[in-house]
């Protein structure tokens, strides 16, 4: 597959308060350059940010308007800490991340995607959040006893309600969110490590994994499909309410 176009952004989070970052500057530097462009020319920047930082997040959205277009969004960047711990603004660090990270930086970009033409969001979700039902009264897991898994099944539920919402009020913009299939990543292998162990001989390749945000992101048959839906893998959308 050649990606027709003549500029990417790659939006790259490092963690703070995980114990290791699953991706170096420089392995995402390398991995930018084997990307199959058309043409060597072609001009791919690189933006460091901390999506567990609303301040950082709102002034890389200004610069970033100011001197790029954006035709695709891609939300990848996440996290899983396993215990309950708080940023410097006294935001757990699951929900920071996974879900207000992820709402301020859409939020931000979405003028600047409705300038142009077949604008996309896709947010990769899970499938963990099929085990939880939105839940608004509790944001900062400060009420039950703290499940590291728990706390990330429900950030990803929460993304799956705001791209339905976003879908409602933003129609000029195509909106998903989808599960990658359990792939074996780093993130999974180490904020996991129990279902990597049991299952690792049948979780899919990390370019597997990568299939259906591909097809979202480019296929004029995903564009076809109604905004606000929910991808699994190579099942069909559901578009049902959270």
């Amino acid at each position: 597959m050649n990606l027709h176009l003549k500029t990417l952004s790659l939006m790259t989070w490092r963690s703070r308060f995980l114990e290791e970052s699953f991706w170096s500057l420089e392995e995402t530097a390398a991995l930018a350059k084997q990307l199959p462009l058309k043409s060597p020319s072609e001009n791919i920047f690189l933006h460091i940010v901390d999506l567990s930082d609303p301040k950082q997040i709102w002034k890389f959205v200004e610069n970033f308007k100011q001197e790029h277009k954006l035709h695709v969004l891609i939300n990848n960047a996440g996290c899983m800490v396993n215990k309950r711990e708080l940023t410097e603004d006294g935001l757990e660090k699951n929900f920071a991340t996974n879900t207000l990270g992820v709402y301020i930086l859409t939020t931000g970009l979405i003028p600047v995607l409705e300038k142009e033409h077949d604008p996309r969001v896709i947010t990769v979700s899970s499938g963990g959040m099929l085990v939880q039902k939105l839940n608004t009264n509790d944001l900062q897991s400060e009420r039950t006893p703290f499940d590291g898994t728990m706390v990330y099944a429900q950030n990803k539920r929460q993304q799956v309600v705001l791209t339905e919402q976003w879908a409602r009020g933003h129609p000029a913009i195509h909106f998903s969110s989808m599960h990658p299939g359990w792939a074996d990543t780093p993130g999974v292998r180490q904020a996991m490590p129990g279902f990597h162990a049991r299952f690792r001989d049948r979780l899919r390749s990390e370019a597997q994994g990568a299939d259906t945000v591909l097809w979202l992101a480019l296929s004029s048959a995903a564009a076809a499909q109604p905004s606000g839906c929910f991808f699994q893998g190579d099942f069909l959308p559901g578009c049902e309410g959270s």
